[in-house]
């Protein structure tokens, strides 16, 4: 099964949700970069305020190497969200995820409404407005 992703963005909530699923070679994970740098510029929010929900349900078990540059994918603090939650599937690739992710603190989850509840709880932040842009 081939590599896929996709970006949900909710500026208002400075919500990054992504959808990860199939296997992943330099490559994908290259575009992933990518694509992630675009979803992440529709937020309003500052450098490293954003939440991020990560369903990995779909994923397969990765080649070690994937879960390496994976690793230092999520260990990389440019695009470090304030909160993680993954939505983890089976035990194969739960045990790679938490590898993976050994460098942040993070909360899984089975269900993406409870993971998604945990990441909104009590945060202010949230129900500001994003910025005003400027007309014309």
């Amino acid at each position: 099964m081939r590599a896929s992703y996709s970006f949900d963005v909710d500026a208002v909530r400075s919500l990054v949700r992504i959808t990860l699923g199939g296997f992943f070679a330099q490559d994908d994970i290259d575009a992933f970069l990518a694509a992630r740098a675009i979803a992440h510029s529709q937020l309003c929010c500052g450098p490293n305020a954003h939440l991020t929900l990560a369903d990995v349900r779909g994923m397969k078990i990765q080649m070690q190497e994937m879960v390496q540059l994976w690793g230092h994918v999520l260990a990389a603090p440019d695009y470090r969200s304030r909160r993680l939650a993954f939505v983890q599937g089976n035990s194969g690739t739960r045990m790679q995820l938490r590898r993976a992710a050994a460098s942040r603190d993070v909360r899984y989850f089975d269900d993406i409404a409870e993971a998604e509840a945990w990441l909104l709880q009590g945060d202010a932040a949230l129900t500001q407005r994003p910025p005003r842009r400027a007309a014309g």
